[in-house]
C-alpha cells in the first residue's frame, strides 16, 4: 500500500481542471459582499466552564485566555451544567458508550431515546413524541412532512416564523400565505378565502428577537372554527413557561387544543436536541414518511438521558423559571432606568436596539474586549436592516453584581461609540 502524501503537499485547485473557472473567485467574492455590507460574522472562541455559568474562557485571536461573562447564551436555565443532567449524560455514556450507532432505521431505537419520547409526550399532554438532532430539523422535517400528507394543504404562516419554519413551508411544496404577525384578523381573512380547503396554521408562542407572544389560545379558535390544523414552535418557551415547563400553551391552558407542539432540548433544557409532540398517528406518520429523520443518525443515547433528566426536573422545579423570570425582570429595569434603548418585551429576552450593524458589531466588540462581556450582535438576516440589536438573555445565575456590572459597561460602550438612547431610537423607529 503506498504511503499517504503528506499534508502540506496537498492543496485544493482554484479551477476546474481543464474549464479556465476559477471557482474560488465565486467564494471569496461572496464573502466580500458579506465585509461590504458589514455583516461578515465572527464568532468569538469560547469554552464554557461547567458549574460557573455564566462565567466561561474566551480565547483571544492571539492564543491568550481570559474569563468572560455571557450574556446571550441560549441555555436560559443553566441547565446545561446541573449536576443530575450531567450525571445522567457521563452515566449512559459509560453504560451505552457515545454514539447512537446509525440511524433508528438500521440501529434501532435506543432505551434513552424512547424514554425521552415519553417524557416529552408527557410534558406536553400528547399521545406521542418523535426527537430529532435539532430544533431546527424538527421544524423543516415536521412541517414539510405534515402538510405533504394532507391533500390539497394551504399553510398560513406568521411573518415572524423562524427560518427553520419557513424552510419546512417551502420543502412541503404546498401553497401557502402569509399572515401579519400576530394579526388575528388577517388570519381570519385567510381562513375565509380558503374556506373547503385542509389549511395548517404554523406559529411560535415566544418570538426570539422581539421577545413578544403570540395569542396561542386565540389562534386555536379560529383554527377550531374554520377547520385548520396547529402547528405551535415553542422553542423559547419549553422549560421556561408552564407549571411544568410546557411552554406558553401550558401557562396558558391551551395545550390540549394544539394539534402539533414543537420544541427543542437545546435551550431551555440545556441540551441539544429538537422533537414534535401530536398524537400517535402524526408521529407515526412523520417517523414513517420525513427523510430527515429516516436518514439521519439518532440521537446519542447519553444526550438522550440528559436531556430527559433536565426535562423531569424542570417539571418537578419551578424555583429556575421563578428565578429567571425575576433576574429577566430586573436587567430590564436596570437598563431602562439607565436610559438605554430596551424594546419592551413580556418575556426573558431584552433586544437592547442599536439600529445599525457596523456599530452593532462595534459594540459587540467593545463590550467583549474592555469588558469581558460576551454579547453576539444580531444583524440582517435574523433581523431587518436597521433593526440590528445586541440580544440580552438573563438566567437565574446572572446576580444583581453582574447586572450591574452589564449596565455599567453598556454605558460606557454607549458613550464611546456614541450610540442612540431610548428616546432617540423609539423616536426614529415611529416615524
Amino acid at each position: 500500500m503506498p504511503e499517504p502524501r503528506p499534508a502540506a503537499s496537498i492543496s485544493p485547485p482554484t479551477q476546474c481542471q481543464g474549464s479556465g473557472t476559477d471557482y474560488e473567485a465565486h467564494f471569496r467574492g461572496a464573502l466580500e459582499r458579506l465585509h461590504g455590507e458589514r455583516r461578515y460574522r465572527v464568532f468569538a472562541d469560547i469554552e464554557r466552564i461547567a458549574g460557573r455559568f455564566p462565567i466561561a474562557h474566551w480565547r483571544r485571536p492571539d492564543g491568550a485566555t481570559s474569563e468572560i461573562t455571557v450574556w446571550c447564551s441560549n441555555d436560559y436555565l443553566g441547565m446545561g451544567q446541573h449536576p443530575e443532567v450531567v450525571a445522567a449524560l457521563t452515566e449512559t455514556a459509560r453504560r451505552c458508550g457515545v454514539g447512537a450507532g446509525g440511524t433508528r432505521n438500521i440501529a434501532g431505537n435506543t432505551s434513552p431515546l424512547v424514554d425521552l419520547e415519553r417524557e416529552l409526550a408527557d410534558l406536553h399532554g400528547k399521545e406521542a413524541g418523535l426527537v430529532f438532532t435539532s430544533g431546527y430539523v424538527s421544524n423543516q422535517a415536521g412541517i414539510s412532512t405534515i402538510a405533504k400528507l394532507i391533500p390539497d394543504c394551504l399553510i398560513l404562516s406568521d411573518a415572524l416564523n423562524h427560518n427553520s419554519m419557513i424552510e419546512g413551508v417551502r420543502h412541503s411544496g404546498c401553497e401557502k400565505r402569509v399572515f401579519r404577525h400576530n394579526d388575528l384578523a388577517h388570519l381570519e381573512e385567510l381562513l375565509i378565502a380558503a374556506a373547503g380547503r385542509n389549511a395548517l396554521i404554523v406559529f411560535e408562542s415566544v418570538y426570539s428577537m422581539d421577545g413578544d407572544v403570540a395569542p396561542v389560545g386565540a389562534i386555536c379558535a379560529l383554527a377550531e372554527r374554520y377547520g385548520a390544523m396547529t402547528y405551535l414552535d415553542e422553542v423559547h418557551a419549553v422549560g421556561l413557561y408552564g407549571r411544568r415547563g410546557g411552554g406558553i400553551a401550558e401557562r396558558d391552558g391551551v395545550m390540549h387544543r394544539v394539534d402539533v407542539i414543537e420544541g427543542t432540548l437545546a435551550k431551555g433544557f440545556g441540551c441539544v436536541g429538537g422533537y414534535i409532540t401530536a398524537s400517535a398517528a402524526l408521529c407515526d406518520a412523520v417517523r414513517s414518511f420525513a427523510p430527515a429523520f429516516i436518514f439521519t443518525t439518532a440521537l446519542p443515547p447519553a444526550i438522550a438521558a440528559a436531556a430527559r433528566a433536565s426535562v423531569r426536573y424542570l417539571k418537578r422545579s419551578s424555583a429556575e423559571r421563578d428565578a429567571h423570570q425575576r433576574q429577566a425582570a430586573r436587567t430590564k429595569a436596570a437598563l431602562e432606568a439607565a436610559g438605554l434603548p430596551v424594546l419592551p418585551t413580556d418575556t426573558h429576552i431584552v433586544p437592547v436596539m442599536v439600529g445599525d450593524a457596523e456599530l452593532c458589531k462595534a459594540a459587540a466588540d467593545h463590550l467583549l474586549e474592555r469588558h469581558a462581556i460576551y454579547i453576539q450582535p444580531i444583524n440582517y438576516p435574523t433581523v431587518p436592516r436597521g433593526t440590528e440589536r445586541l440580544r440580552i438573555t438573563p438566567s437565574p445565575f446572572h446576580d444583581e453584581a453582574r447586572i450591574a456590572a452589564l449596565t455599567a459597561a453598556l454605558v460606557e460602550t454607549w458613550d464611546t461609540l456614541d450610540l442612540p438612547r431610548a428616546g432617540a431610537v423609539f423616536a426614529q423607529a415611529a416615524e
